[in-house]
Order: C-alpha cells, then sequence, then structure tokens
C-alpha cells in the first residue's frame, strides 16, 4: 500500500479435501515493526490490494477457495464479502 504496509503469508496448516493434500498460509500485515496477524483467515492464494486501506483474501475451505473477506490493513479486522 502506500503507507508502505506488506502482507506476508506465515503460518501454514496442512489441510485436505476432494482435490487432496494443501498448504493453507496465514495472513500478516506488517508496517515497520508492527506486525499485525489477520485472526482465523488461513488462504490458498496471495491476497490482494483492494485499495489503501483495504486487501481481498479468499478463505481457504478443505483444499477449495472459500469466502471473500475484505480485510482493514490498520487492524487486520477481516468481514466476509457480500
Amino acid at each position: 500500500s502506500r503507507d508502505g504496509a506488506q502482507i506476508w503469508l506465515t503460518l501454514a496448516r496442512t489441510d485436505s479435501g476432494e482435490a487432496g493434500r494443501c498448504t493453507a498460509r496465514a495472513v500478516e500485515i506488517r508496517q515497520g515493526s508492527r506486525r499485525t496477524p489477520v485472526p482465523l483467515l488461513y488462504t490458498l492464494s496471495a491476497p490482494e490490494l483492494v485499495n489503501d486501506t483495504t486487501l481481498r483474501a479468499r478463505l481457504a475451505d478443505h483444499c477449495a477457495p472459500g469466502d471473500s473477506y475484505l480485510v482493514d490493513l490498520r487492524t487486520g479486522r477481516p468481514v466476509r464479502e457480500r
């Protein structure tokens, strides 16, 4: 983002589904020395930046893409996208 926030994929967990096994990653927002984990959001793909304050990430659901969430880059709070 313009304010220097970086999006990192961090913690990993192994899962399985109809397509086989996969590794889902947790999302973390880093800005300077601040690290803000996004709670309970594991994803299979890279999140996308929506604007200067929001990113979009898809929840991993047994090795398949699940619901999309909008995440506030300042707080790390995810809200399901409707």
